[in-house]
């Protein structure tokens, strides 16, 4: 009987699952084969010396005695593991089986220096504006958050170094809405200049303390600075600057807030034509249209109007037309129109509705609540409150027959399409709406869902303002959604603006603030490393924009920091001649437009401070190594791909 003995010698940091004694087997001599080599460093076990000890070696002996290979290495009994085949081409299949069969996923381990270089790499990286995507066009956006969304990488350790960027842009995204372009050069700054510090031997708690204490003196200079806002010149100046200096969309979006009002809706839309347009829409907007075209009263527009009407609110379906019957003959008697709002009206209580518009001469409508669940609930009760009605419901003990004329609202005039539904001027006494009001401010700030949060400043808008739509125009798709991030932030920005305030644009506002951080005391050296730490970080922004606009940006920075006033900055947009010779000039960016709002800036700076601490403070990573040729593909889509 030809066979042989495959000896398997075990990785250190396996845990061994099967152990089994060496023993002595009288089988015949038979030909070593060709000799295998050592995994990591290819030396041939049985001739040459392996620079590994206590490698995973798969070798091919005779049987008999142990081998002690040329390397010196004999291994322990307990590290061997023995198996007899009758077939040389199991060599290949016990290896893979042992692991496979144990579920192994194999991880890569950095730890120190080594593994704070590699992520450092992935945050350094990624200045990509022209994004591909799986299905659909290429998407070109400037905005910060979607561009890091985009990218990743095939080396593990990049791949991690940009997640925690993605993190910092969505962290900033979520609270303020823009500046997540300036997030992330803050974060790329301060974790350069983090990770050479703890590299040199500082201790990472005191550098860490250090760079929390300039932080908060940052944002309290900054918060000192701040200028609050209320002109449309104002706004329009804030959204400009947002939209990367198109000053049409920063005149539309103060158009549109001067319109609605600071706590009002507005809303960014894909348009149908080459330019931009804004509709503003007052009083309540509910997302829902006539049941039937039958109830149309202007055939040209295709819009129901109802002059004075009265408005029965509903919980439930109607389809009873008896039911109807008895608010029908008060319309009548009254001579007023009638808007019926439910969850459906069907059957033959349509038919009834739709009969009487036409040959009695009642003016009729009838729409479906807005919403879905506890939201449909929420906006009838809005409707009840603007309207001065009740909501007819069998929880309340009523029911349709037993309506009567105080229990229904009334409007000056609502405006039915097949969208949508316009109320206007509601009969509602002032002081409950503005109780409703301030409870829906409350479940705003309250709130930590998004969904929730936005839910409650809409109907917050309804009530008191209006609702605002910005259809953003363009020659083709890709256009038209470069030009909606753009709108988008703007808008986000405009909001930050007025609730907090504003400081000069251009990054001379952090630019100056490295002032406060020259006295700040300190207990040690290692704590004044972060500061210094910060401080060359907040010199960033001001850098980058010189920098891409082909300027000196240190000579701009030393120039600037020897000026007293704050509002000094640099324009690098303005002295640019047809030859392209950009000269640029110095000006004072408040009164020249080019300005930022403060809870923009502040919240890039203590979102990008977070994360960096975090990394530095990195000693390993762990990363799990997987086999692209082995692995199976996804069968869950890419959302960030496809624009969610």
């Amino acid at each position: 009987m030809n066979c042989a003995y495959y000896v398997l010698f075990r990785v250190p940091c396996f845990v061994p699952s099967l152990i089994v004694p060496c023993f002595k087997a009288r089988v015949p001599k038979i030909l070593v084969p060709a000799r295998p080599t050592c995994v990591l460093c290819r030396a041939s076990c049985l001739t040459e010396t392996c620079s590994c000890r206590a490698v995973p070696v798969l070798c091919h002996v005779p049987p008999g005695p142990l081998a002690t290979f040329s390397c010196g290495t004999q291994p322990p009994c307990r590290h061997l593991l023995l198996a007899m085949f009758h077939s040389p081409a199991a060599k290949k299949g016990v290896y893979g089986r042992v692991l496979c069969n144990r579920n192994y996923v194999a991880k890569d381990i950095n730890f120190g220096v080594g593994a704070r270089a590699a992520m450092l790499q992935g945050v350094s990286e990624g200045r990509n504006v022209i994004i591909e995507k799986s299905i659909g066009n290429p998407k070109v956006t400037k905005d910060g958050v979607t561009v890091a969304r985009s990218i990743e990488f095939r080396d593990k350790a990049k791949d991690v170094g940009a997640n925690l960027v993605k993190q910092v842009a969505g962290a900033t995204n979520k609270a303020a809405g823009d500046g997540t372009t300036c997030a992330t050069v803050l974060t790329q700054a301060i974790l350069t200049e983090g990770c050479k510090s703890v590299a040199a031997g500082v201790n990472v708690m005191d550098l860490r303390s250090g760079i929390k204490m300039a932080i908060d003196a940052v944002i309290s200079d900054l918060k000192s600075r701040a200028q609050m806002i209320s002109t449309p010149e104002e706004i329009t100046q804030v959204a400009s600057i947002s939209a990367n200096g198109e000053r049409e969309i920063g005149e539309l979006l103060a158009r549109a807030m001067e319109k609605v009002g600071k706590e009002g809706v507005i809303t960014v839309v894909d348009g149908n034509t080459m330019v931009n347009e804004l509709e503003v829409v007052g009083g309540m907007k509910l997302a829902r249209g006539y049941i039937s075209p039958y109830f149309v009263t202007d055939p040209k527009t295709q819009k129901c109007e109802l002059e004075n009407p009265l408005i029965l609110i509903y919980d439930k379906k109607i389809s009873d037309m008896n039911s109807l019957v008895g608010l029908l003959e008060l319309a009548v008697e009254k001579n007023r129109a009638l808007l019926i709002v439910a969850e459906d009206v069907e059957r033959d209580a349509l038919a009834m509705l739709i009969l009487n518009k036409h040959h009695a001469g009642v003016k009729v409508c009838a729409i479906k609540a807005p919403g879905f669940g506890d939201n449909r609930r929420a906006n009838l009760d809005d409707l009840a409150i603007l309207t001065g009605g009740e909501i007819i419901s069998e929880d309340r003990g009523l029911t349709l027959d037993k309506v009567k004329e105080e229990m229904l609202g009334t409007a000056k005039k609502v405006t039915v399409s097949v969208d949508d539904t316009i109320v206007l001027h509601g009969g509602g006494d002032k002081k409950l709406i503005e109780e409703r009001c301030e409870e829906l401010r409350t479940a705003t700030g309250k709130s930590a869902a998004t969904f929730d949060r936005e839910k409650a400043q809409e109907r917050l808008s309804k009530l008191t303002g209006g609702v605002a739509v910005f259809k953003v125009g363009g020659a083709s798709e890709v256009e038209v959604g470069e030009r909606k991030d753009r709108v988008t932030d703007a808008l986000n920005a405009t909001r930050a603006a007025v609730e907090e305030g504003i400081v000069p644009g251009g990054g001379v506002a952090l630019l100056y603030a490295t002032k406060a951080l020259e006295n700040l005391k300190t207990e040690n050296e290692d704590q004044r490393r972060g500061i210094h730490i910060i401080q060359n970080a907040l010199k960033a922004p001001t850098l980058t924009i010189a920098s891409n606009a082909g300027f000196d940006g240190s000579t701009i920075i030393g120039k600037l920091l020897e000026q007293d006033d704050v509002n000094f900055g640099f324009d690098a947009a303005k002295g640019v001649c047809a030859a392209f010779a950009k000269t640029g000039e110095y000006v004072d960016m408040v009164k020249a437009g080019i300005i930022d709002p403060l809870k923009v800036v502040r919240t890039a700076l203590a979102d990008a401070a977070s994360v960096s601490l975090l990394f530095t403070t990195t000693e390993a990573t762990v990363l799990v190594n997987s086999d692209d040729k082995n692995k199976p593909p996804s069968r869950v889509p890419n959302m960030d791909s496809l624009g969610y």
